[in-house]
């Protein structure tokens, strides 16, 4: 399979100047290609194809208005249309149901969030043996070196995000060596913002809350944003210290999804999820919560994480009913508010913890042979039998 490792890069002066030199073009492309195949759809003209694409990209690399496209490698610039036509292809399975809904291809932005450009194999980069990171007509970049590659990568991606941080982010090849060996534990997870996470073991993950313990500080900067003249330089100090302070947010949140994710593909074999609909959570009440929580991301690198070491994955229907299900006889209650932590089974009488029944349910319902003994609280007293009530009669005392 194929995995991104990430590296902080750290530029000079002049290798930032060329790094954004390249991200202009790399737009300009972007935008010139666009805008032929969106004159001729408007025109009624057949799809311009990537060829002809790649022609007028040579031919205005020619001209006076262009001639600044070759002060950069010419690798970024085709693969800047390569871009272009993912963007396409991605919008046309939206439309034949093939993949999530989402929009036709727009034009990019100097002042989007995101610059990005990508070197393939045949751009001649490549990792110095002092260990920095050289491109053509940029020159060699340190690179902050957190762990080795485990092969020699195919395409490198130069990302600067909004916080004005930049990244090198590498396409490798992974084999079957990572494989973890097979162990016993199966367990399945309920997703949740009390509990970040509750176990069908009947452990309980607290929720870190990044984005509620960081909000006095989120505030106080985009205050001082607010109050900046616009167009000043001081505006754009202050949209930088705003974005970093998101950007530590964002951090610790994927250091902690990272973690546990690896802590549990590390201890279970298989590992079961409850397929959540957060978009529609997120259009509730609950939407700050819902996002600071970050539960897709979470999911996601459980499911990637158990492919690459060899463990299962499971993901059950959201319409499945976990917190209604007895997971001692299985006999379906009412549904129940959400301020109900605790219930107790009219049928078998055992009492429930909300969670903990529905983590269990969750590794039911994915077909795992995981113990439902976490999910009792305590055994609800048993009401006697009528037969049964009274007081038993005195045995007779007998003489010894």
């Amino acid at each position: 399979m194929q995995l991104r490792y990430n590296f902080r890069l750290y530029p000079g002066v002049g290798q930032r100047i060329a790094l954004a030199r390249a991200f202009g073009c790399a737009r300009v492309v972007f935008n010139d290609a666009l805008r032929v195949r969106e004159e001729a759809r408007t025109a009624g003209l057949p799809f311009v194809t990537s060829a002809k694409l790649s022609k007028n990209l040579t031919a205005s690399k020619k001209t006076q208005e262009r001639d600044w496209l070759g002060e950069v490698s010419s690798v970024v610039l085709q693969q800047s249309l390569r871009d272009l036509d993912t963007a396409y292809r991605n919008f046309f399975d939206s439309l034949q149901g093939k993949r999530p809904r989402m929009g036709a291809p727009r034009l990019k932005s100097k002042r989007d969030n995101r610059q990005s450009i990508r070197f393939t194999a045949n751009a001649a980069w490549r990792i110095t043996p002092s260990g920095k990171l050289r491109l053509p007509k940029i020159g060699d970049l340190k690179v902050k070196w957190s762990r080795a590659l485990p092969s020699t990568p195919s395409t490198v991606t130069v990302i600067k995000d909004s916080a004005g941080r930049y990244f090198a982010s590498f396409v490798v090849e992974t084999d079957a060596s990572q494989v973890l060996p097979e162990t016993t534990p199966q367990t399945g997870i309920d997703l949740g913002l009390g509990h970040f996470a509750v176990l069908s073991d009947g452990r309980k993950i607290d929720s870190p809350r990044f984005l509620r313990r960081a909000e006095k500080r989120l505030k106080k900067a985009q205050r001082e944003l607010s109050r900046k003249q616009k167009g000043s330089s001081n505006r754009g100090k202050a949209r930088v210290k705003v974005a970093r302070a998101h950007a530590r947010v964002a951090d610790a949140r994927r250091e902690f999804h990272h973690q546990l994710s690896t802590k549990l593909i590390r201890e279970n074999q298989a590992i079961a999820v409850e397929d959540l609909c957060v978009k529609g959570l997120a259009r509730t009440r609950l939407a700050k919560s819902v996002h600071d929580a970050g539960w897709s991301a979470f999911v996601s690198m459980l499911e990637y994480k158990a492919a690459k070491f060899g463990r299962s994955f499971h993901r059950i229907g959201r319409f499945e009913p976990t917190s209604q299900v007895c997971s001692q006889c299985g006999v379906k209650d009412s549904p129940k508010p959400l301020h109900i932590r605790v219930w107790e089974c009219g049928a078998c009488g055992a009492v429930l913890d909300r969670d903990i029944n529905a983590a269990v349910n969750v590794a039911k319902a994915a077909g795992l042979a995981v113990s439902a003994c976490g999910a009792q609280v305590r055994r609800a007293p048993v009401p006697a039998q009528r037969s049964e009530t009274g007081t038993h009669p005195k045995q007779p005392t007998q003489l010894v």
